[in-house]
């Protein structure tokens, strides 16, 4: 076979050969086994030293064109291979954005005192209640004279207040929408107010410089402590089940008269006396009281013709009893070792 004849067959056999490598590895091989070193269209192009001048030029003339036809048919190849590389690839990192997940993914969980706030808030707005809201940066006047805790009043030194000047406090309890809402809201009505308060406290198990309560308050005619115990009962039911007990114990507040507070049978011993109830087997849950007409008179009510309830809750506490939480820290503190139990 003469060498033109032969460059025709490896240029034949590449050409074939080509459309066989289907990566870019295997098409590297076969150019090398062509144009390398050892390569097969190297190695005639080695023997034309040998060959006479007018077959020398021929045969020269012919290596070059099948060089550079088959380089042209590698390069084109290997573009091809390079495209089908890139749309693997792509094919193989595409998200489908619609298609439904296959991993659990880990959830978060509702924060016991939101938990608890909710069951507050739904067992009230259930009894007829509205949500009515207030600022946490409040006149003194709002906070305390206006409730029946003038300048001189001794029980202004049971609230440890935060003072931003001489009339503007951070609110010591939420009480002071009471006064927002007798000036806004013609009665009757009935309103929860949630929030944060502020007091001057020391950090402990039981107490926190902030914490959250809930107020309750109606406004109606001809209403009795009867009323609010009757209310309060179906309230505590509501949150902590039929087979607690309530009883109302008189104690003080400068802005209710008559004042109670309202005991629970122990949610944890059942009322059988145990180291949370101190063995009595009661347990404090909220203070309560029918409004001084003071209240009442300060913000242009008759008194003789109007009555108002109240009574405020801490979120905190309720948690703390229905979750056994013997530290309110941790109930603020956001541990996600606590968190992650609720």
């Amino acid at each position: 076979m003469s060498a033109i004849d032969s460059l025709n067959a490896i240029r034949e056999d590449a050409l074939n050969e080509l459309a066989k490598r289907s990566t870019l590895d295997e098409l590297e091989q076969l150019r090398a086994s062509l144009l390398g070193k050892s390569g097969s269209l190297t190695a005639i192009l080695r023997t034309m030293g040998k060959m006479a001048p007018e077959e020398r030029a021929a045969v020269g003339a012919e290596a070059n064109r099948v060089k550079q036809a088959l380089e042209a048919a590698i390069a084109e190849r290997r573009e091809v291979l390079k495209q089908a590389e890139m749309q693997a690839r792509f094919d193989a990192e595409r998200i489908d954005v619609t298609a439904p997940g296959t991993d659990k993914l880990p959830t978060g969980r509702i924060h016991p005192m939101t938990q608890t706030y909710r069951e507050i808030r739904d067992a009230l707005v259930g009894m007829g209640f509205q949500i009515y809201g207030g600022p946490e940066i409040e006149l003194d006047d709002n906070n305390f004279t206006l409730l029946n805790l003038p300048k001189d009043h001794p029980a202004r030194d049971m609230q440890d207040t935060f003072y931003i000047n001489e009339n503007v406090v951070l609110r010591t309890h939420t009480s002071p929408c009471e006064i927002r809402a007798l000036k806004n809201i013609k009665p009757p009505f009935r309103l929860i107010m949630p929030g944060r308060v502020f007091r001057v406290d020391e950090v402990d198990a039981s107490h926190s410089p902030v914490f959250m309560q809930i107020e309750g308050f109606i406004v109606d005619k001809g209403l009795t402590l009867g009323d609010l115990k009757g209310t309060l009962d179906t309230f505590i039911h509501a949150v902590f089940g039929e087979d607690v007990k309530t009883r109302l114990r008189p104690s003080y507040f400068p802005f209710t008269e008559p004042s109670a507070e309202m005991d629970m049978s122990c949610t944890i011993c059942g009322g059988k006396g145990c180291r949370v109830c101190k063995g009595t087997g009661w347990i404090e849950i909220l203070g309560c009281g029918v409004t001084n007409p003071h209240e009442l008179e300060n913000c242009g009510f008759d008194p003789k013709e109007w009555t108002a309830l109240a009574f405020g809750i801490g979120v905190d506490r309720v948690a703390s009893l229905k979750h056994a939480i013997s530290d309110i820290r941790l109930e603020y503190e956001n541990d996600a070792r606590f968190l992650k139990q609720f």
